[in-house]
């Protein structure tokens, strides 16, 4: 049976919409997703069978993941017209291309072999998207299961790439359903297999969660934890915020608010990404206005504070790219930074700056090839253009412990994480604003991604973000504490340092690694047979197999 024009497209809807209704606080119907891909895979079929141009497969593809991204990721809007408009078209087009890559390989190679490049297509395409610099792994199929923690405790092993590698396999499993039934052929097999494909993988998550409680239980009656306090100030990063008159009474609130919570127990405060917005100069901190009042505050309480701040920094030469010329024609250089801030009462203030920038706000992807691009930076607020970033993966040193410092979009890469955890970091801290988006899906994606960073480390996670939601997450992805959205709050909770590194943090994302450099290989000999095409008795039997599927 082949599809009309009509059908084709309206597959390309139902695929589209089902891949957003999965994916959380789009919807939340997680079990949809091991259908998403079974709509454009029965198009894709139609489209080779009736040897219609391949590029009917990329627009139907596109319409697909235009859908996709307009469904979860709509809220990017409310931030920036122009912004939310290239992320929707880019990132429709570049998984459009995955999809064509596979269709490519399927007609070139076989379908046998194009099913089984998809997987490392697409964890191939994932991979280069944490990597490169439009990076923006937001709508990793991985992500989807962020809202149901129970079915993925074994991200340990694999990190997120893992559950990715899960939705497609158990897709393709349900696309040969559908062909077989199609065909009038046996369904029972596959049916069986697809049911286990999904419930084999959610058992075992059952299973390692219980182990790892029974473990966890032990550890906490030896290891008392410590005593930490999150701040949500809930200041509006569009009226409030960067207001230089506002500076000292949003440092007065912080500070207000830890009161409220603080004990003689308490080791560790932390406060928002940019809390201290005014910009200043790294070398004299000590100087401004924020440094007395945070000073005393931490010695009367005998705790240190981990907070956002926007910093700076002279050089007398080009640094690197982010560095801009002075305009006192001094000859000197200036960056500016997304930094988070370590202080405490007998310790020098400790800087660790951004490093996963947020393209189109904080940096301009490729701008060194064409340098004016920085003009084009998003005004957020605050600094607009390149900012400059760390050179490697850091975490900081307190007097209880080693932390990671994780500031905004740097908690939706997994990988970046379980670095962090590599190097020592025992606890996640989490700093963001969040307040962009509004009363949206999209802070409430963010703040659920980080249960995955904690599942796949094996550590506390702790989250401050500016106008929520704040909270404290386990081990296990379980959220402990949260707090509501655009209220100021503060909640204190008791969490253990976990020295231990799981699999995925002592191997990184081994999955999206490999398949990205299989599927420059498996893409490469597809290509070889378009250019140099194969006319052996196996290739005219897979045409001769097309051809029969076709009249059936």
């Amino acid at each position: 049976m082949t599809l009309n024009r009509k059908k084709r497209w309206a597959a390309s809807f139902i695929g589209g919409t089902i891949m957003f209704l999965a994916f959380p606080f789009s919807g939340t119907l997680t079990p949809l997703i091991f259908l998403s891909f079974i709509p454009l895979l029965i198009v894709e079929t139609d489209i080779l069978q009736q040897e219609r141009s391949s590029l009917n497969i990329f627009i139907h593809s596109f319409i697909c993941f235009l859908i996709f991204n307009l469904g979860t990721s709509w809220w990017i809007w409310n931030a920036s017209t122009g912004g939310a408009i290239f992320a929707f078209l880019f990132n429709a087009v570049v998984m459009s291309l995955v999809f064509q890559a596979f269709h490519i390989t399927r007609k070139y190679v076989g379908s046998k072999q194009g099913y089984l490049s998809l997987p490392f297509y697409w964890l191939g395409f994932e991979y280069l998207h944490n990597h490169w610099e439009f990076a923006h792994p937001w709508l990793t199929l991985g992500n989807t299961f962020s809202e149901r923690t129970s079915w993925i405790q074994w991200y340990e092993y694999t990190g997120v790439s893992g559950g990715s590698l899960w939705v497609i396999i158990v897709n393709l499993i349900g696309y040969l359903i559908y062909r077989n039934w199609k065909q009038k052929k046996k369904i029972k097999g596959p049916v069986a297999l697809f049911l286990s494909s999904i419930v084999i993988p959610i058992a075992a998550s059952l299973f390692i969660v219980v182990n790892f409680n029974s473990n966890q239980l032990s550890l906490t009656k030896r290891n008392e934890g410590i005593e930490t306090i999150v701040i949500q100030p809930n200041i509006d990063p569009y009226n409030e915020k960067f207001d230089r008159g506002r500076f000292y009474a949003q440092n007065q609130k912080i500070l207000q608010l830890a009161s409220e919570e603080i004990s003689q127990k308490t080791q560790l405060i932390i406060a928002p990404e940019t809390a201290i917005s005014g910009g200043f100069f790294e070398p004299r901190f000590k100087s401004t206005m924020a440094y007395p009042m945070y000073r005393d505050s931490l010695k009367e309480w005998n705790t240190e504070l981990l907070i956002g701040a926007s910093t700076m920094k002279m050089f007398g030469k080009k640094n690197s790219r982010s560095s801009r010329k002075m305009n006192n024609d001094s000859g000197r250089y200036i960056e500016f930074y997304n930094t988070s801030l370590l202080l405490g009462p007998e310790k020098e203030p400790e800087f660790i700056h951004k490093s996963k920038l947020v393209a189109g706000v904080e940096h301009i992807p490729y701008s060194y090839y064409i340098p004016f691009f920085d003009q084009l930076a998003i005004d957020n607020g605050g600094t607009v253009g390149s900012l400059g970033k760390e050179n490697s993966v850091k975490i900081m040193t307190t007097t209880f412990g080693k932390i990671a410092p994780i500031i905004c979009y740097e908690s939706i890469f997994s990988e970046f994480v379980a670095e962090q955890s590599r190097i020592g970091a025992e606890l996640l801290c989490v700093i963001t604003n969040d307040g962009w988006w509004k009363d949206t899906p999209g802070y409430k994606q963010h703040f659920s991604f980080s249960r995955l960073r904690a599942i796949e480390n094996r550590k506390w996670l702790i989250r401050s973000a500016n106008t929520g939601k704040s909270g404290i997450i386990s081990p296990t992805g379980m959220v402990v504490k949260e707090t509501a959205w655009w209220v100021p709050d503060v909640i204190s909770a008791k969490v253990q340092l976990l020295s231990q590194v799981t699999n995925y943090a002592k191997h990184g994302d081994f999955l999206g690694r490999s398949s990205a450099f299989l599927s420059v290989f498996i893409f490469i000999f597809a290509l070889s047979k378009i250019i140099k095409p194969n006319n052996s008795e196996e290739s005219k039997k897979s045409k001769d197999t097309e051809k029969n599927s076709k009249n059936e």
